[in-house]
């Protein structure tokens, strides 16, 4: 279980219970009154919160009397605040040379800097040390060695479950384009990472959501987004569409609000970000709702929220978009996820089914690590795997955006070389924590005749359980994205009522191409000797039984039919120039035989149905290449009737 961080700085280093300390050979009484007067302005900087001044004071004081371990304790203290571990570390164990009993204490801050700089081990060894001179019971101390003990076990097996020593945790801050002296965070790419959103807090308060796209390899100089978004209120916790058309983000205590943060959503128009529209009350309570992530397909809406009814102080829901437009009520993800602490920052990636958050409750390093979890085929989610050190750390982790690759992440820090406050960087992330290598198709969907574009209906359906994958709606002028997880083969459809449907598959389960697609849509009105060839209908080599992924193809075809009643068609199978002649047009007879006789036993009437074989009278591309000869074994309908 993890709990709350157990805060580190000057002020609880000077006061934590004493137990059992007895002066080996340092009195505080000796010290020099000159190193004691540069200490308590030492002191004074510290608390005000001017540590580098503070830092420097103390320095100063040990220079003085180099036996002054109080100066010692104090400065480690100091450089542990700044997240500077090995310094705090040096300065602790110079201290502990001059009287390990009246140090004693400060193992437990001395083991946190320790884990700070990933010496998990030795981090152990030093609160077993200080746990074995028994602290009072029930004592703040006591509780937070306890806490911190489990956290370095928990490290220290971790690091011999994953014993790879070749990855390398290098992250590159993504530039000047984006990052400034102000704080940037809460990044979101769209699908074909080309384009970067981002919240940039303004003037040391305002947050507003920025934009860059990515020229040549680098971000370029990043515009506040155009159009009604940006307010004099705050906007925060932004998620872009993968296509890039929708942004849904967080405000806070606005007029039209239902609790302390409520989720919004805006779209793009072609006048910019439209003005901000609350999700309303299905989605949002009187409770504090935030950090929203919208699915590749943007059917369901992921978020974190305080409302009743859950494990834990925030939990992970997810609310799904349904057929009349409207948000459903939102499902908890459950106990798989959920837990009695806090669980925050959801992100669902490009594959669909792997989701990663933050939790401060599974176990980890402290305070607030990342998580996965995958979706199972029957929508339960796995158990939470930890992503490991140094991703994780003894630090508060925050929001974790990857790329549709699965190599590529993106996270905000403030690490040594920001431009100020927090800069968003990238990373490589390790192999065994990446989620579905993801590969997309976008295009345009349009009337074949007259070239406008039509709204349309696309389905993306796995061809082994025939379950449809992702089933999305064109926008009003047939611009679409679909999401290709790879590892599985799809049937692709395009339907519209009034027009022949469009086919075509993504093979992957064998072969994952390095690239994405581009595919412009052309359907066909339905009219007489309007046809479309069928390219999900499967057949073994030199064979004419229909192979079990034909049927989501079939019963594409089937429910065309059964709209149009008086619709009659011609099946023809075709063959390449491989064979004899008369053999091919055998085979490419009984192939179209074949799927009448499908339609037939469904239901389907045979007057409305003929078939033909042409064998390979009929090429429609070069029977001298491979590519070429799959593109003639067809299988065509035709319109000969309506």
């Amino acid at each position: 279980m993890k709990t709350a961080c157990f805060a580190l700085n000057i002020i609880i280093c000077l006061s934590l219970l004493t137990f059992g300390a007895t002066a080996q050979n340092y009195d505080p009484a000796k010290v020099k009154k000159k190193a004691v007067q540069l200490y308590n302005q030492a002191l004074e900087k510290a608390e005000d919160g001017n540590l580098a001044l503070a830092a420097s004071l103390f320095l100063k004081s040990i220079e003085t009397d180099n036996a002054y371990v109080d100066a010692y304790l104090s400065l480690a203290g100091v450089y542990g605040q700044e997240k500077n571990y090995q310094s705090s570390v040096d300065y602790y164990e110079k201290a502990f040379a001059l009287d390990s009993d009246y140090t004693i204490e400060f193992k437990l801050s001395y083991s946190i800097n320790l884990a700070g700089m990933g010496r998990f081990r030795d981090a152990l060894n030093a609160i077993n040390y200080f746990l074995d001179k028994k602290p009072p019971r029930n004592s703040t101390a006591l509780k937070a060695a306890e806490y911190r003990k489990r956290c370095y076990e928990f490290a220290v097996d971790y690091a011999k479950k994953h014993p790879d020593t070749t990855y390398v945790f290098a992250p590159k801050n993504i530039g000047d384009g984006v990052n400034t002296a102000e704080s940037e965070y809460f990044p979101s790419l769209t699908i074909d990472g080309k384009e970067l959103v981002f919240t940039r807090r303004v003037k040391g308060f305002n947050e507003d959501f920025y934009y860059s796209k990515k020229k040549f390899g680098e971000w370029d100089l990043a515009k506040p987004m155009e159009g009604d978004i940006n307010t004099p209120q705050n906007e925060g916790a932004q998620n872009i569409s993968q296509d890039g058309q929708w942004l849904v983000f967080t405000g806070c205590n606005r007029p039209d609000g239902f609790g302390s943060c409520d989720i919004y959503i805006s779209y793009l128009t072609p006048q910019g970000w439209s003005e901000a529209i609350n999700l309303g009350g299905t989605v949002n309570s009187d409770q504090w709702e935030s950090q929203p992530c919208l699915s590749p397909d943007k059917k369901d809406l992921y978020f974190a929220s305080r409302r009743p009814g859950g494990y834990g102080g925030s939990d992970i829901y997810v609310s799904h978009l349904q057929p009349n437009g409207r948000w459903s009520e939102p499902e908890n993800l459950g106990p798989s996820v959920n837990t009695p602490g806090d669980e925050q920052c959801p992100f669902i990636h490009a594959d669909n089914q792997t989701l990663y958050f933050t939790s401060n409750y599974w176990p980890g390093y402290g305070d607030d690590d990342l998580f996965y979890v995958r979706k199972g085929p029957n929508g339960a989610w796995s158990e939470p795997v930890n992503l490991g050190y140094p991703i994780n750390t003894i630090n508060r982790e925050g929001t974790l955006f990857i790329t549709a690759d699965g190599k590529t992440a993106y996270y905000s820090s403030d690490r040594s070389d920001s431009r100020g406050g927090l800069d968003i960087y990238s990373f490589e992330l390790r192999e065994d924590i990446r989620p579905k290598k993801t590969l997309w198709v976008r295009g345009h969907v349009f009337d074949n005749k007259t070239g406008k574009g039509l709204p349309s209906a696309v389905e993306l359906i796995d061809l082994t359980t025939k379950e449809s994958v992702s089933k999305i709606q064109t926008d009003e002028t047939g611009n679409y994205l679909v999401t290709l997880p790879v590892g599985k083969d799809y049937a692709f459809n395009v339907n519209r009522k009034g027009y022949l449907f469009y086919s075509d598959n993504f093979l992957l389960s064998l072969h994952s191409p390095d690239s994405t697609y581009e595919k412009n849509i052309a359907l066909q009105p339905i009219e007489i000797n309007a046809s479309v060839v069928l390219k999900n209908i499967f057949f073994d080599l030199n064979k004419y039984d229909l192979k079990p992924e034909s049927q989501v193809e079939l019963d594409k075809l089937i429910q065309l039919l059964n709209e149009n009643p008086n619709l009659k068609v011609e099946i023809s199978g075709h063959t390449d120039n491989v064979g004899s002649p008369a053999d091919n047009l055998v085979l490419s007879n009984n192939r179209a035989k074949a799927v009448v006789n499908y339609l037939v036993s469904k239901g389907i009437n045979t007057n409305r149905l003929s078939f033909k074989g042409y064998g390979e009278t009929k090429p429609i591309a070069d029977n001298k290449t491979d590519e070429g000869r799959a593109q003639n074994r067809r299988t065509e309908m035709k319109v000969t009737g309506q």
